[in-house]
């Protein structure tokens, strides 16, 4: 028969064999490092981050992966990496919050700096779906995974206890008891208070150098360990040590080592010591009392955090029973285990809550302490259109879906539509909520500065507090992704028509006018989506080059021998004619050129030709916009009878009005992401208009 080794071995070049290639051990040894205190002591010589406390790690997490800065409204904007799409596959990338997260950001650097915000409990306010939960879940993670790298390193300990007495030898193994430190406290906590920063000094670390506190007292049960290995070695701490190993610590939510959570339950079932620990009345018959901390389990919330992070979901619907616990735990930064007393934890604090729940706050006046104890960071919705819409292409972009093909600008309608729910109708005038909508996206509108935008958001400072949650337009979204309304594809209408149907159930819109003015705003999104795929399928119909090359070489000659009084050369008879009045306004007409100012456009077309050519370059009627866009609209004029696209709505097709249409439905798909079914969609659509007469000029 093999041995165990043997039997325990896989075959060179079995399947099991290829796990090596995934799995790195070398790094597995490193993240699983051992040392004796000594050892430790060169360490933290060599680098003092690693006994940073938790504010000062959270706040270097996020900046070691960097920053970006932008101009918004002449405001410095900082966006930082470490909420981007690139972190944890982009799971729980936050979008158009960068003002938030500054606030937030700046919250840890104080508190990493001792300014005060270290004694606050840091709390995430905003309505429902407003991203919250997600920048906890990214803080989270993030502290885990930081606990891995080398930057991010932490130790914690363990103590070797040896049992001379015969009722406790014979329970452990070699009459010697392996005791993990229960709250994975900093190794450095073992020295006394009185002698710490002088010892520390004498071997070398300044501490303070690098702005590094180190306030905490040991836990009840390492506190007894310690006191009982100092009679026995009748005061001698070198000795005490020698039962100390130092192990690198590894923060993990689904381990509960350093990552806490805590949601409330019903108020009958509350009980505190979920925060702070429960009695093991397992380990009383092995060491004989309730009050001896070792039977004593510190594994409620507030204890498992400790070096790193817990979340209070709902916090505000604690019991008071906990909110004492919280506030002694924010201001003191202790806790009060059962028997026992009050236990130092160094850990941040982070809750969330909804608006309903805040107010209530607000007029209870038992709850002063806790107002006085908090940061409060409103978590708004989004109001920028771009920033909404990546969140929706995150969950239904096109590599995401299978089986159906989202056609193009179905998320940004929707997007769109969620953001017009969330504005507060504008004071002026002459402005419309959709124009607003557009200001805020960065559209520049006649008449309208960055003062003025900024004026726009003071005046309505509830913005994004209120309106339509992303989840309801995830779920709308997936509702049309599996309805029988569309084979290969959704588009617009058939999401706009999910968003509307729901409102009537929808649990949060319980008022019948915020209802009806939700409903006006589909409306006006659908004649935005009018807009925007009638001038699509104008520029997919007008978008033959070399048509509009010749159109332009035409407008051109016109326009050059109108500017210079000159005739133009007609390339059929031959014969010098007088400039083709009417072939340039029906150009120029297109992009609104008053016939009060042609001569200046025209002037204007031939310096910029001129100053070209002074460049050696030639000009290419692309790089003129307002040219190009007016040619688009001439040549789709001109072509839209011929390929009487209107004929699509009578069913009535002949064979050369349908290549011509194939060929739009072609450049539709190459040039504009449609597949086959919304192609033929969004042309019947806009047949539609044309066969209604409603097709602009």
């Amino acid at each position: 028969m093999s041995n165990v080794s043997e039997e325990h071995t896989a075959p060179s070049g079995s399947m099991l064999e290829s796990i090596r290639k995934h799995h790195n051990v070398e790094e597995y040894r490193e993240l699983h490092w051992e040392g004796t205190f000594e050892e430790y002591l060169e360490i933290v010589k060599k680098n003092p981050s690693v006994t940073r406390n938790a504010f000062q790690r959270v706040y270097d997490m996020i900046m070691e992966v960097g920053t970006e800065e932008y101009i918004d409204n002449k405001k410095k904007i900082i966006r930082y990496n470490f909420f981007k799409a690139e972190q944890f596959g982009g799971a729980d990338a936050i979008f158009g919050l960068d003002i938030p997260l500054m606030k937030l950001v700046n919250f840890f650097k104080s508190a990493a700096l001792g300014y005060g915000t270290e004694k606050r409990v840091l709390l995430l306010h905003g309505p429902v779906g407003s991203a919250k939960s997600s920048i906890a879940r990214s803080l989270k993670r993030g502290i885990e995974a930081y606990s891995k790298t080398p930057q991010g390193a932490l130790y914690t300990y363990y103590w070797t206890i040896p049992h001379d007495e015969d009722e406790l030898k014979e329970l452990f193994p070699n009459g010697v008891e392996i005791m993990p430190c229960p709250m994975n406290d900093e190794p450095l906590n073992l020295i006394p208070m009185d002698i710490r920063k002088q010892f520390l000094l004498d071997v070398g670390i300044d501490l303070d150098a690098h702005r590094i506190n180190l306030p905490n007292d040991l836990n009840p049960a390492c506190r007894h360990v310690f006191n009982s290995l100092m009679n026995k070695y009748d005061g001698d701490l070198v000795k005490v040590l020698s039962h100390v190993t130092v192990k690198r610590l590894i923060l993990s939510e689904q381990d509960r080592v350093g990552i806490g959570t805590f949601q409330p339950k019903d108020e009958k079932n509350q009980d505190s010591t979920e925060l702070t620990g429960d009695i093991n009345y397992r380990k009383i018959a092995i060491y004989g009392s309730d009050s001896d901390p070792r039977a004593f389990n510190f594994d409620g919330e507030f204890n498992v955090a400790n070096r790193g992070i817990i979340e209070f979901i709902e916090v505000l619907k604690l019991d008071v029973a906990f909110l004492y616990d919280l506030l002694g735990a924010s201001q003191e930064h202790k806790i009060k285990p059962k028997k026992f007393a009050q236990t130092d934890i160094d850990e941040v604090i982070i809750g969330h809550t909804n608006e309903a729940e805040y107010k209530k706050l607000l007029n209870n006046e038992f709850m002063e302490a806790l107002r006085d104890r908090t940061v409060k960071i409103d978590i708004p919705y989004i109001t920028r259109l771009r920033e909404e819409v990546r969140i929706y292409e995150r969950d239904f972009g096109q590599n995401k879906i299978r089986g159906k093909h989202v056609a193009p600008h179905t998320l940004e309608m929707a997007a769109m539509w969620a953001i017009l729910t969330r504005l507060e109708e504008p004071k002026k005038a002459n402005l419309t909520l959709l124009q607003k909508l557009k200001l805020y996206n960065g559209k520049s509108l006649p008449g309208y500065t960055e003062d003025n935008i900024k004026e726009l958001r003071k005046e309505a400072p509830r913005e994004g507090m209120q309106g339509i949650s992303p989840r309801y337009i995830q779920d709308k979204i997936s509702n049309a992704l599996v309805s029988e309304k569309s084979t290969t594809s959704i588009n617009p209408f058939i999401v706009l028509s999910e968003l509307g149907s729901g409102l009537r159930h929808h649990s949060l819109v319980t008022n019948d006018e915020e209802r009806k003015r939700y409903i006006e705003m589909l409306d006006v999104v659908k004649q935005e989506y009018e807009d925007i795929v009638k001038n699509e399928v104008q520029r997919a119909i007008s978008a033959d080059e070399e048509m509009i090359a010749k159109m332009c070489a035409n407008y051109i000659d016109n326009v050059k021998a109108y500017t210079q009084r000159e005739k133009v050369k007609n390339p059929f008879t031959g014969q010098y004619e007088e400039p083709d009045e009417r072939l340039m306004r029906s150009i120029e007409e297109k992009i609104d050129i008053a016939s009060s100012r042609k001569d200046d456009f025209r002037r204007e077309i031939m310096n910029y030709i001129g100053a070209l050519a002074v460049e050696g370059k030639t000009f290419d009627y692309r790089t003129n916009e307002r040219l190009h866009k007016a040619l688009e609209l001439k040549l789709f004029e001109d072509q839209k009878d011929s390929i009487r696209l209107t004929s699509l709505v009578s069913n009535v097709i002949d064979k050369d009005t349908q290549g011509k249409i194939d060929v739009v439905k072609e450049r539709l798909i190459r040039d504009y992401g449609y597949n086959d079914e919304s192609a033929t969609d969004v042309l019947n659509f806009v047949a539609s208009i044309f066969a209604r007469g409603d097709a602009k000029e």
